[in-house]
């Protein structure tokens, strides 16, 4: 075997080899791009890097798997829609502190899932992974929540900020295995009603279907479904 033909046989190798590293690495990408949908596209937007997004995301799926994730007792799931009824009854009468308490809400039903609940950004980047989703809804309630807080939020704002807190609290809720995460967050119908939630008596605001902040009664079929 001549020089030439050892250097052409290492060429095509040295091709092979970079069409496979391409084909591999589109791969992954196609494969974050299709678990984490939405939240793919933030994390390469806000990064304005794809490699970066693709490795951030990566070690999300990485640190998920090492936190002791656990479906809630009946118990637990009970109160917490009990509470969440107590969010929505709330909202007529003082629609910033229904906002502060679902948020409250969110914090608890996640630490009683064993989410770390100390910093916001991480709590929803380990809520991405099962949620790519709904996570979406949850930014969009705080930040509204943050100006709810500064005395900047409209009733609109906040009629808002509580369906979106719903539907976290839907997915957070609902039994079954971690990961499923396109069944779970396509139960969530987050169609928001023309109606002033302001508007409406208690009774009123618990036979809405999907108006803020939610009909319990529905929520406890989409979590026990």
């Amino acid at each position: 075997m001549n020089t030439l033909t050892v250097i052409i046989i290492l060429l095509v190798l040295a091709i092979v080899g970079i069409g496979a590293w391409f084909l591999m690495r589109e791969r992954r990408s196609r494969a974050l791009r299709e678990r984490f949908g939405p939240e793919y596209e933030r994390s390469v937007a806000t990064t304005e890097d794809r490699r970066a997004a693709e490795l951030e995301l990566l070690q999300r799926e990485k640190r998920h798997r090492e936190l002791d994730v656990r479906p809630l007792s009946d118990e637990d799931r009970a109160g917490f829609e009990d509470r969440w009824s107590g969010v929505q009854q709330g909202f007529v009468d003082d629609p910033g502190q229904a906002v502060r308490h679902a948020d409250s809400l969110v914090d608890d039903v996640m630490r009683a899932r064993g989410y770390p609940v100390e910093d916001f950004e991480q709590r929803a980047a380990d809520i991405s992974v099962e949620h790519p989703v709904v996570v979406q809804r949850y930014r969009e309630a705080r930040v509204i929540a943050e100006a709810n807080d500064a005395g900047q939020a409209s009733t609109e704002d906040l009629r808002q900020a509580v369906t979106s807190y719903r539907a976290l609290i839907v997915a957070l809720l609902e039994p079954g295995p971690a990961g499923d995460d396109e069944r779970r967050d396509d139960t969530v119908d987050t169609r928001r009603d023309d109606v002033e939630p302001e508007t409406l008596t208690h009774d009123e605001v618990t036979d809405v279907r999907n108006t803020d902040p939610g009909d319990t009664r529905d929520m406890r079929k989409e979590t026990r479904a």
